[in-house]
């Protein structure tokens, strides 16, 4: 008999598993293939590595000069930039394998299904089922990439993300529908290799989720980079020629149609449910939960992406170390996720936290704003980047953090602080009051601060 049985080894199942562990806990892991889910994977990863290839890759092609460097017959290897993703990844997942070792984590390999009351069913690749006993259960199944009806995935010329990583050949060309987080990194990706992108999106800016100003800033930068992005732009029909997809798009030009060699759909994602007895859903299909993380089966919880938005690894997590200690730490009393970092990864950079500028006008807060490009600081010029900016709102009778957001070089890494800073309700005084370290990227957020009270010193 198991204390805890978590289906599902991504994000939030493994911590969750590993969390469980920590506490004396005799615990067991369900996975399909290997623990870290897509995340570790098939997402967070392996893309962030296939961007750094990008990212020197056009480094190199572009800005030698800059850096006073000159080389002859400059290529690249695409199935050594590929293989070189998947190292990580396998390296990373030998380091969750390691963790479940180490806090005494059972693996169980196989497809997780709910068999009624404290059971557990598990699947192995021949058919073969097994069933445990738990006091507990935690469903942390995740997400896969959501299809289109008219265009489902052929995994050829209909890709998903997760095919977008390990294609054999690049394509010479590609039409991205969606320009949300996973479309404008994939977007840059291929750009920077040599593929002629078209990135299609329904909204008016690239990012839709982020403030306005940011993801216009982006749409700038893409344009320069040479990505064709149709924003305001709806598809109407969708056609699979075989070799190729053609995309009939209605937007600011008329209707038009646009064909390339493959075609990504990078629209969001669907939910992945166990097996067996179901747990309430909601009308989208994700699971209901209660503020202790419970669904509606006696003992069983739910965390990470299945249980809804956001769909974010660092979310997942945060909720497996709330439901965990919800149920084992007498007088623990869980949160549900609050104020959490959004980030993008593709260059420049995007990250945010908070409000934007457009929901505070909606819900008709007062707020002042501050803004510092980082065409005015030092570090971004000496290390080539000059590229972006910090906005920050305050409100306007307290000067409380209210949202942060950022584009340019190390932007996902800065927004900690400014999380940091949402969650501890600072002011411009206090964050302005602090010593931000010379030459910085993070010497922005000081001055975006003081651009609020009219101070900035650097424009």
């Amino acid at each position: 008999m198991y204390d805890l049985i978590v289906i599902g080894g991504g994000p939030a199942g493994y911590i969750a598993a590993i969390r469980a562990g920590q506490l004396g806990k005799k615990v067991a892991c369900v996975e399909v293939e290997r623990p870290g889910g897509t995340c570790l994977n098939w997402g967070c990863i392996p893309t962030k590595a296939l961007l750094k290839n990008a990212h020197v890759y056009h480094q190199a092609k572009h800005q030698a000069e800059l850096f006073g460097l000159s080389y002859d017959n400059l290529s690249f290897d695409w199935s050594k930039v590929v293989g070189r993703s998947r190292k990580v990844s396998d390296k990373m997942a030998n380091g969750v394998q390691f963790l479940f070792r180490k806090n005494k984590v059972d693996l169980l390999t196989g497809f997780g299904s709910i068999e009624g009351e404290g059971k557990v069913g598990v699947t192995d690749k021949d058919g073969n089922k097994t069933v445990h006993e738990a006091k507990n259960i935690i469903v942390a199944t995740g997400c896969k990439p959501r299809e289109l009806p008219p265009l489902p995935f052929d995994h050829k010329t209909v890709l998903s993300s997760k095919d977008a990583m390990v294609l054999e050949k690049r394509p010479e060309s590609m039409l991205i529908i969606g320009a949300g987080a996973i479309g404008v990194e994939f977007a840059y990706i291929y750009k920077c290799f040599g593929t002629d992108v078209t990135l299609v999106e329904m909204q008016p800016t690239l990012l839709p989720v982020e403030d306005e100003e940011i993801g216009k800033a982006l749409q700038k930068s893409y344009k320069k980079l040479g990505v064709n992005c149709l924003t305001d732009t709806k598809v109407t029909e969708f056609k699979n020629n075989g070799d190729s997809v053609t995309l009939t798009v209605e937007g600011k030009k008329g209707t038009e149609q646009v064909t390339a060699e493959t075609c990504l759909v990078a629209i969001g994602v669907a939910p992945v449910l166990p097996g067996g007895t179901e747990p309430e859903l909601d009308e989208r299909g994700f699971v209901k939960t209660g503020s202790r993380y419970e669904t509606n089966l006696k003992n069983v919880y739910a965390i990470g992406d299945i249980d809804g938005p956001p769909w974010l690894a660092h979310t997942g997590m945060y909720e497996a170390l709330q439901c965990v200690d919800g149920i084992f730490v007498e007088g623990f009393e869980p949160k549900r996720v609050g104020n959490f970092p959004g980030c993008t990864y593709c260059h420049p950079e995007v990250a945010s936290v908070g409000k934007t500028e457009q929901a505070l006008k909606e819900e008709g807060i007062e707020y002042k704003v501050g803004k510092f490009p980082f065409q005015a600081l030092g570090k971004a010029h000496a290390i080539g980047d000059p590229e972006g900016m910090v906005k920050l709102l305050f409100g306007k009778e307290h000067g409380e953090l209210l949202g942060a957001h950022i584009i340019g070089e190390n932007a996902t890494d800065l927004i900690a602080e400014m999380g940091l800073a949402l969650d501890m309700e600072l002011t411009t005084e206090e964050i302005h009051s602090t010593i931000h370290a010379h030459p910085t990227i993070a010497e922005a957020i000081h001055e975006a601060t003081l651009d609020a009270d009219g101070h900035a010193l650097h424009m």
